[in-house]
């Protein structure tokens, strides 16, 4: 039986085969926590003091957390520095695109301050760290199994160490490249061991959820219900009201028009809850749009590391919800530091799972480390908000690849209003890889 030219590409031992790819299986994890949330939160409720004596499993995931902290922030800060270098080269549409990206995120990390300042999540919860829950009667067994797992490195300092290395090496120019190559195979390296220890968060949300649950009853899930809420609640004003009254006093065009017209995409990081799956798409898009290519080609990717107003909020939001929950709020001087840490903290580690939580964990390290114990319920919600997160970052992308485009002159005004209208429709087999 003859077979086609594409059967034989794909067959192993061809000459034209292309290798086999690689199946996503992160959508079982975020399955996964799902339903450890919601069996910790029964056996919270039904019963209180099982819950409470699963508080370890929490404990324990958090110390995996805070181990993986300061190689994130080291690679991520090192990378980001030489990144901020190489956008800027490229003149304007670079140094334009980084300007705004800076001052958007900056904004929405104060958004999430204000919210969190307004509401008081977690407000009520008792939290305490799982030595003090223990009241002395801390089992041998369980102590050695947690003192396993090796102490955190101090954060502040590992973060000016980077930032001191990536501009030395952006000092050395090319001579600095095989350094910045190494630093990010170490990179990966770092993420590979984030997505394992990412693969524990069922067993760490289920102990966490349990014992919250089974300290406070449902106060607990009323308190997480009123962050995911609010959290959401925020993410859409600051799509409608924000982004699209900057779009619309920029461009001219409706925010509402715009999220019609990235509808799939929308579906598609709903479905991953992460917005890189959409990013070949955003580019074809944008340029479909009417935004010149080399606006696109440098916006964009920029934008996905530099450009995260929805990971800004969720930052914010959730460090202002773990310290109400522990009864050790912050002052105002500590939320201000805490903003201006997130904002280089968070750089760089886009469409990395786990990464918002390392850089969660990294602020609350910075500027309060007991309340890191605090966090083992923000892991049990995290999942569900992951998708607002990523459905803020790419609209804020769009967005600003249509401002950058008609802040430079590089977008035809009327080919943007067309393909917003409707009259002028995408191509979907112009992203098939055989088109020409």
């Amino acid at each position: 039986m003859a077979t086609t030219p594409t059967e034989a590409a794909g067959r192993p031992g061809t000459p034209d085969a292309a290798p086999a790819r690689k199946k996503d299986r992160t959508h079982w994890l975020y399955i996964m926590v799902i339903v450890a949330v919601v069996l910790g939160a029964a056996i919270g409720l039904v019963f209180p003091e099982a819950g409470k004596a699963l508080k370890p499993l929490g404990t324990a995931f958090i110390a995996l957390i805070k181990m993986i902290i300061a190689p994130v922030i080291f690679c991520t800060i090192v990378l980001g520095v030489g990144s901020i270098a190489k956008a800027a080269t490229v003149g304007k549409v670079g140094g334009l695109a980084l300007f705004y990206f800076i001052a958007m995120s900056t904004f929405a990390l104060a958004i999430g301050l204000l919210v969190g300042n307004l509401i008081h999540p977690g407000e009520g919860l008792r939290l305490q760290p799982y030595e003090a829950a223990a009241g002395g009667e801390e089992s041998a067994t369980v102590k050695f199994l947690l003192e396993l797992i090796p102490g955190d490195i101090p954060v502040l300092p590992t973060l000016v160490l980077a930032l001191l290395v990536g501009f030395a090496l952006q000092s050395m120019g090319k001579a600095g490249e095989p350094v910045l190559t190494g630093i990010k195979h170490l990179q990966g390296v770092v993420f590979k061991l984030m997505m394992m220890i990412m693969w524990a968060a069922p067993v760490g949300a289920f102990g966490a959820i349990a014992a919250v649950v089974g300290a406070t009853g449902w106060a607990a899930i009323g308190s997480m219900a009123v962050l995911m809420g609010a959290f959401y609640l925020t993410c859409a004003l600051f799509i409608v009201v924000v982004l699209g009254g900057i779009l619309k006093a920029v461009t001219g065009l409706n925010i509402f028009a715009l999220l019609k017209y990235l509808a799939r995409e929308y579906l598609l990081i709903f479905s991953t809850s992460s917005s890189e799956s959409a990013l070949p798409r955003l580019i074809a898009k944008m340029e479909h749009a009417g935004v010149s290519k080399p606006v696109v080609g440098i916006t964009v990717p920029t934008g996905y590391s530099f450009n995260l107003d929805g990971t800004a909020i969720y930052l914010t939001m959730a460090a202002l919800f773990v310290s109400t929950a522990m009864g050790l709020p912050m002052n105002l001087g500590e939320q201000i530091g805490l903003l201006v840490f997130m904002i280089i903290a968070s750089k760089g580690a886009a469409g990395v799972t786990g990464a918002g939580l390392a850089t969660l964990a990294a602020g609350l390290q910075a500027h309060r480390p007991e309340l890191l114990d605090g966090m083992g319920v923000i892991v049990g919600i995290d999942k569900f908000m992951s998708e607002a997160r990523a459905l803020t970052n790419f609209t804020g992308n769009a967005v600003a690849t249509l401002l950058i485009g008609t802040w430079t002159r590089e977008i035809d005004k009327e080919q943007a209003r067309e393909v917003l209208a409707g009259n002028r429709p995408f191509d979907e087999l112009s992203l098939e890889p055989d088109a020409h």
